[in-house]
């Protein structure tokens, strides 16, 4: 077994991690190269940097990734989030009830 398999989440060298990602009401999936140490919340903005302002209105509120149908809080990063190269995910808009 390798040193790197033996090390926790948290303690491994970052890895690349490709991700198939669509940004809120976008058209265009994109793939997007993050790290297995970036959190949610870099997750949503690299992926918001190719299209919010370009093809999707920017709005002004929070972000958030959702993988395999679960929401993932924004300080957890990719690599706790199970997220594995070329998975797909969606980053949307958290916009409070009643707003819209």
């Amino acid at each position: 077994m390798t040193q790197q398999a033996e090390l926790g989440v948290e303690e491994r060298t970052p890895e690349l991690v490709p991700l198939n990602a669509i940004f809120a009401t976008d058209f265009v999936q994109i793939l997007v190269p993050v790290t297995s140490a970036n959190t949610m919340n870099e997750v949503a903005a690299a992926i918001a940097h190719h299209v919010e302002g370009k093809r999707v209105r920017a709005l002004p509120y929070p972000k958030i990734v959702i993988h395999n149908g679960r929401t993932l809080p924004g300080e957890m990063t990719v690599a706790e989030a199970g997220i594995q190269p070329l998975d797909h995910v969606a980053v949307e808009y958290d916009i409070p009830e009643g707003q819209s």
